[in-house]
């Protein structure tokens, strides 16, 4: 897996790719997560638009992203997931803590 940052309107989008499986994988997204709390940016979108595949140990990076902005004063919410990974955040109920949305824009849009 391998991700990157872009500024939209005052929300940054952190653009995730291939596979979610946790690991070193999970250090890399929270220490990536804590420089931008450094950065004082509260309001991020996760974009899954490009994962392929996530486990429960990617669906736990992301509780721990979600955990880690909200104590911060934040939010951390989901965009463009395809259908495997909406149906982990499902049968999980994760989905009932962690804001899903179908497009980046939405997601951004959200904050406002």
């Amino acid at each position: 897996m391998k991700f990157s940052t872009k500024e939209m309107n005052g929300v940054m989008v952190l653009k995730m790719e291939g596979s979610m499986l946790g690991g070193p994988e999970a250090s890399e997204l929270n220490a990536a997560l804590h420089k931008l709390l450094d950065g004082k940016v509260r309001k991020i979108v996760v974009d899954l638009g490009d994962v392929s595949l996530m486990n429960s140990s990617g669906l736990g990076m992301l509780i721990g992203g979600v955990t880690t902005m909200r104590n911060a004063g934040g939010d951390l919410k989901i965009a463009a997931p395809a259908d495997k990974v909406v149906q982990v955040f499902r049968i999980t109920k994760v989905d009932k803590v962690i804001e899903l949305f179908g497009s980046v824009k939405e997601a951004v849009e959200s904050y406002r």
